[in-house]
């Protein structure tokens, strides 16, 4: 029984489950390029990727040199082969066929003038080279898997055994398939990537006053990953980190059908204001004519207007408004002022009261609920795509970043067990970034340990997750 027989029994079977079980590209291409080397007792080889109309280095073993260079370490520069017949790789890629020379030096076919030039300048003669391209299941040349010198048991350089074309060709035939199968996934989860990155710019784009919010959200949820793979390596395994940051990514997706004056009112009354401002001054120059003509009560009644126009103003960008200034907008909307037919209208319609009477913030209760609808539909419009395997949680961790452990949440009131680990850290990062952002136009930003001081108390609340908050604060990947 020969070398190669041996080797297809003992080792095939464990080599198919490799390069089937294998995610990583990178590795998948260096242990093809290893188990090659050793089949053959080469001393060193190369594989390409084919990409467009060039092969690119992926992996680089000279073993008599102590050399090895890889992507999967980060260390390959070599510039990319074009596709052309001035190398025997590109030609083997071309012709989709196996080249095995027992000597390059001999070859007239080939341009070996590359080759040539790397062994003067390194003190090394290549001599025997077996070529031999990777074809998937739809003869699609994936790469090159190039292999040179090899050795007999004295260590002399021999030409390459004519048991090992076989051999090689269907070790190469069989990661061919494996490497389709990974790029094609990589390809459509690459789709997917863009297809986000595309609805989270539309969603940037409507609102600039939101456009920093979930890349900060990425940014916190990225290095707490890194963190947490240190701190407690199963609380979120890493294949899914793509999952969950990809969550991240479409948890505001619904945002993209909340009315603007809605999502970015800046103010109390919004685009209300103009008008109330021009109803006060036409009133005001309405006292005006009205003291010229000698009536009384008019200087009165500039001064009122004037005092609750300045009020208004006062308080309608204002974070917090307490029970005094609350009673204060009561007591104007009773106020009358007159228009320019001379009807006298109250200074405020019952919309502008409400508006005005937002102890918190700038929405009203209302137009909070609108905003709140975004997680609803965050979820309807993810529910429409199919999110499988490793991602089919992606829906409900992106749309459950507004519930509560304790229940007091929404949509759905969910709590406790019903609420996953990833959902509870993307609510964390969601109410950290909202509570310190820089770009809301209706408040300014809180800092940071004024921030987790609100986060601990909500946990007290029951609202968050105490394990979670705490890495999240002693992780520091809040700072920006």
């Amino acid at each position: 029984m020969s070398v190669a027989d041996e080797y297809s029994i003992e080792r095939f079977l464990d080599l198919a489950l490799a390069f089937t079980t294998e995610r990583q590209l990178d590795v998948l291409f260096d242990m093809i390029l290893t188990e090659s080397m050793d089949l053959t007792h080469c001393d060193g080889g190369t594989v390409y990727v084919k990409s467009d109309d060039c092969l690119e280095f992926e992996s680089l073993y000279t073993r008599s040199k102590g050399v090895h260079m890889s992507k999967l370490d980060g260390d390959v520069s070599l510039p990319p082969v074009q596709l052309n017949r001035s190398s025997v790789c590109a030609c083997a890629a071309i012709d989709k066929k196996l080249i095995n020379l027992p000597d390059i030096y001999d070859s007239k076919e080939y341009d070996f003038t590359g080759a040539k030039k790397y062994d003067s300048l390194n003190d090394y003669r290549t001599r025997s080279m077996l070529v031999v391209p990777m074809i998937d299941d739809h003869e699609n040349v994936i790469g090159v898997l190039q292999l040179i010198n090899a050795t007999g048991s004295d260590g002399e350089v021999i030409p390459f055994a004519r048991e090992f074309e076989r051999m090689i060709s269907a070790m190469t035939s069989l990661a061919s398939v494996s490497l389709h199968n990974r790029m094609l996934a990589k390809e459509v989860l690459d789709i997917l990537h863009s297809f986000v990155r595309v609805m989270i710019d539309a969603v940037d784009t409507r609102s600039p006053y939101n456009a920093n919010h979930t890349k900060s959200m990425v940014s916190y949820g990225e290095k707490f990953l890194k963190y947490a793979a240190e701190k407690d390596p199963e609380l979120f395994p890493e294949d899914e980190w793509d999952p969950l940051l990809m969550s991240i990514w479409l948890h505001d997706l619904g945002k993209l059908v909340i009315p603007l004056e809605v999502m970015d009112k800046e103010s109390r009354l919004g685009d209300k204001l103009p008008e109330v401002m021009h109803r006060i001054e036409v009133a005001i120059l309405c006292e005006k004519i009205r003291g010229l003509s000698g009536e009384n009560g008019a200087d009165e009644a500039i001064a009122e207007l004037t005092d609750a126009r300045d009020f208004i103003m006062d308080i309608n960008k204002a974070g917090f408004l307490p029970d005094e200034k609350l009673e204060k907008v009561q007591a104007i909307s009773k106020l009358q002022c007159l228009t320019s037919e001379g009807d006298r209208v109250p200074l405020l319609t019952e919309d502008e009261v409400v508006s005005l009477s937002v102890r918190k913030g700038t929405l009203t209760a209302e137009e909070r609920h609108i905003i709140e609808t975004h997680v609803e539909y965050t979820e309807s419009m993810l529910s429409e795509m199919i999110f499988k395997g490793l991602y089919e949680h992606v829906p409900e961790w992106a749309s459950g970043h507004h519930e509560f452990i304790n229940g007091t949440g929404y949509p759905h009131h969910k709590k406790g067990d019903e609420l996953p680990m990833e959902t509870r850290l993307i609510t964390i990062l969601d109410i950290y970034d909202a509570l310190t952002a820089e770009d809301r136009p209706y408040k300014p930003p809180m800092p940071t340990e004024k921030a987790f001081s609100i986060l601990r108390e909500m946990e007290g609340e029951g609202k968050l997750d105490k394990k979670l908050l705490d890495m999240f604060y002693e992780s520091e990947a809040w700072k920006k």
